[in-house]
């Protein structure tokens, strides 16, 4: 596959003219749309996005612009957001990062990645002259935080399950020992590839020769898996991070990206912001979305927290029967225990898109999300066993 794929062209269809639209056909292309990815769902193996929800019931927010501006608990002047729901949605997930609300300061963002640049700008500030130091498994919205921030990125090797090398992270920060002042350690609980979680009492431990030290858990893909995973692994505020980002819509399911990022409180300014919007503002984005505050905490509500930890269990029993199944096609799969992420050998090309699956190298993977059934695990067993078969004839 080219690393430069093509782009996509330019619909004239879809071009947006001088003169209003034929509203009806608008709204009948967009059934459409929605018909043909919802046709699609089965075949998306390869990416962590819950496609398994139906908020539909909630159409009528779509009516009303719910417009968080500012901190969650802060009262603002436009006052036309929906922060009760946030802050019900943020005190949920602190519990299940391992700590207290109130002693941290989250917010719902619009993406992981943006709760990611967040939480490495906390460290950032805490420790302005330290290196970042992740490993090459990170994901690559890491690389570019580090950039936006100007923040030294050193990358350090992982081990085969995919975690970081608490040794080789030692040995990066005594080679850079005097020359920072800390270390920012950027963990991460689900890597893209492999799902693996780096141990962050190991990795803290690894880099206390650079003085002071802020973990920062990249848990998109990983933490809400984790959190419900026993026992459990090393990866949360119990653990020690400082600062976490995770991923609303990848296990959830939503029908939009959405991310949250926690902070241990002590570590951000007591107050920023303005007279204009009369809030008190740490965020990065002042305006946020408040519909998918909304959407959050409606998914979360239907679910409970009994039918979360069920969600989790189903998923990773798929995870295991996948294992089973890739096996006996002779596929070579490998699963980091309590991971939903499956890896094995990189198949033909007409394999990998007819199940949407991520490929790396001489990898691929499946990510067994709640849409993802033991039906469909069974149809791609089936093309990878005949594809073995095509191999050897």
């Amino acid at each position: 596959m080219s690393a430069h794929p093509a782009p996509i062209p330019l619909d004239a269809g879809l071009s947006i003219e001088d003169l209003p639209s034929d509203a009806a056909a608008d709204v009948g292309r967009l059934h459409g749309l929605a018909r043909a990815m919802h046709d699609e769902r089965p075949l998306v193996l390869g990416f962590p996005g819950n496609l398994d929800f139906s908020l539909e019931e909630l159409a009528p927010l779509l009516g009303m612009l719910f417009n968080n501006v500012g901190d969650p608990q802060s009262r603002d002047a436009s006052d036309i957001g929906a922060k009760p729901y946030e802050l019900a949605v943020l005190e949920y997930v602190a519990r299940l990062c391992g700590a207290l609300p109130s002693d941290l300061y989250g917010y719902v963002a619009s993406s992981s990645s943006e709760a990611l640049l967040h939480g490495l700008a906390t460290a950032r500030r805490r420790l302005p002259t330290a290196p970042v130091y992740a490993s090459d498994q990170a994901h690559y919205s890491v690389g570019r935080a580090c950039e936006l921030l100007r923040m030294e990125l050193v990358t350090v090797a992982s081990l085969p399950d995919g975690s970081m090398d608490a040794k080789d992270l030692r040995l990066q920060v005594l080679l850079r020992r005097g020359a920072a002042d800390g270390a920012i350690v950027a963990a991460t609980c689900g890597t893209t590839m492999r799902g693996a979680v780096d141990d962050i009492v190991l990795l803290r431990r690894a880099a206390a020769a650079a003085g002071p030290v802020h973990v920062h858990v990249d848990a998109a893909a990983g933490g809400l898996v984790a959190a419900h995973t026993s026992p459990q692994p090393h990866w949360s505020f119990a653990h020690g991070a400082d600062s976490l980002n995770i991923s609303g819509h990848k296990i959830i399911g939503l029908p939009v990206p959405t991310g949250i990022s926690l902070t241990r409180r002590e570590l951000l300014p007591e107050t920023l912001g303005g007279e204009y919007t009369g809030a008190v503002d740490r965020t990065l984005a002042c305006s946020r979305s408040g519909l998918a505050s909304l959407l959050l905490w409606a998914r979360l509500r239907s679910l409970g927290r009994s039918g979360m930890a069920a969600l989790v269990m189903r998923c990773q029993e798929v995870a295991a029967y996948a294992v089973e199944r890739l096996e006996e096609a002779g596929a070579r799969p490998q699963r980091v225990d309590g991971s939903l992420t499956v890896v094995f050998d990189r198949p033909p090309a007409w394999v990998a898109e007819k199940w949407h699956l991520a490929c790396a190298g001489s990898l691929a993977h499946l990510v067994t999300v709640g849409h993802v059934t033991r039906a469909a695990v069974d149809e791609l067993a089936a093309d990878l066993a005949d594809v073995r078969l095509e191999v050897a004839a």
